[in-house]
């Protein structure tokens, strides 16, 4: 997947239409990064998933697969405001982190 085009994941972390977790076992990163947001009781920001190692395309499958979703957000930095992208997981996700445990 390239998104050389988009200049942050901002624009293409949109909420799923329908979940399609139950496609196959998730593979370890996802589960890795499922755990992170169920820890998070206000999700994470995208700097925070690139900080613990998970890139733009991870993020964008986890929303695309439906165990996440994303929201654009205007933070306060000083005297001017910046959008971040925040993920949270959504009751799909638990589910599916609770039934793999």
């Amino acid at each position: 997947m390239a998104y050389a085009d988009v200049p942050s994941a901002v624009g293409m972390l949109r909420p799923a239409a329908a979940p399609r977790l139950a496609l196959a076992a998730p593979q370890p990163g996802r589960r890795r990064a499922l755990e992170l947001l169920a820890s998070c009781r206000d999700g994470c920001t995208e700097a925070l998933m690139r900080t613990h190692g998970f890139s733009i395309e991870d993020m964008v499958e986890l929303v695309r697969a439906g165990p996440t979703s994303a929201t654009a957000e205007r933070v306060a930095m000083g005297a001017r405001a910046i959008e971040v992208a925040r993920m949270k997981m959504i009751d799909v996700g638990r589910r599916a982190l609770a039934k793999r445990g």
